[in-house]
């Protein structure tokens, strides 16, 4: 039914200009959920793929020498990569040491 109502156009429409006809008028509820399905589907999944290969490079290089916890920070870390870019290091490296210093201050003076 849907392809012949849009039969009427000379120009093939998008994915996105169809959703929208069937919105509007209100019809083919089953057409209108399938397309919001196709809209949520990733385009692509080299994001989890790259994500996958990072732990497991990860896990064979360091599987004998790291806990569970810091192997599971680490590939935290590759896979965020681009959060992790956005993070002034230099800033959390400061305040640590400036914590450090004031404790080891504590404990001599004590």
């Amino acid at each position: 039914m849907l392809q012949m109502t849009l039969a009427d156009s000379d120009v093939p429409l998008r994915a996105m200009e169809i959703f929208e006809y069937v919105r509007d008028i209100g019809c083919f509820p089953n057409i209108l959920i399938a397309y919001r399905i196709l809209f949520t589907v990733p385009v692509t999944v080299a994001s989890a793929e790259r994500s996958f290969s990072k732990l497991k490079l990860l896990k064979n290089y360091l599987r004998s020498t790291m806990s569970q916890e810091r192997l599971n920070g680490l590939a935290t870390l590759c896979i965020e990569k681009d959060k992790l870019d956005e993070i002034n290091v230099d800033a959390i490296i400061d305040d640590f040491a400036s914590r450090s210093v004031r404790r080891n201050i504590k404990i001599v003076s004590s």
